[in-house]
């Protein structure tokens, strides 16, 4: 059975009602290092992490309904994971029965993504960086 070529935990999220008084928190508060403030097309992309650790922690925005979805359908999922060759894994596991939210991987600034699901429903995200 081939194996996935999965690398890393990229990032974990958490939902917040304010960006910036989550940001405070985590950096002031915990000490945490801001990393990532990008404003995109599917909102703003914001993490935080630990000194020499290379997973972070995404702030991602929530309402009283749930997580903000952006406009390309994307909240991220409480968990992603690196892939090196995403479409290739993106293969493997649905040939394991991996449930996914898009039929494809697709293209987004930063790479490729996709969403899958676990037996529960909840989502994890499965990352390939574009290479530069």
């Amino acid at each position: 059975m081939e194996q996935p070529m999965l690398t890393n935990i990229m990032y974990v999220t958490i939902y917040v009602t304010d960006q910036d008084r989550a940001l405070a928190f985590y950096t002031e508060g915990l000490g945490l290092d801001k990393r990532i403030d990008f404003t995109g097309p599917d909102g703003r992309f914001l993490t935080v992490g630990i000194a020499d650790s290379p997973v972070q922690i995404i702030l991602w925005p929530r309402s009283a309904d749930g997580p903000v979805v952006g406009t390309r359908g994307g909240a991220p999922g409480p968990l992603i994971l690196e892939s090196d060759d995403l479409r290739k894994d993106f293969e493997v596991f649905r040939s394991r029965g991996v449930t996914f939210v898009e039929s494809e991987p697709e293209e987004y600034p930063f790479g490729i993504r996709v969403e899958a699901t676990d037996p529960d429903g909840n989502r994890i995200s499965l990352r390939e960086q574009r290479k530069p």
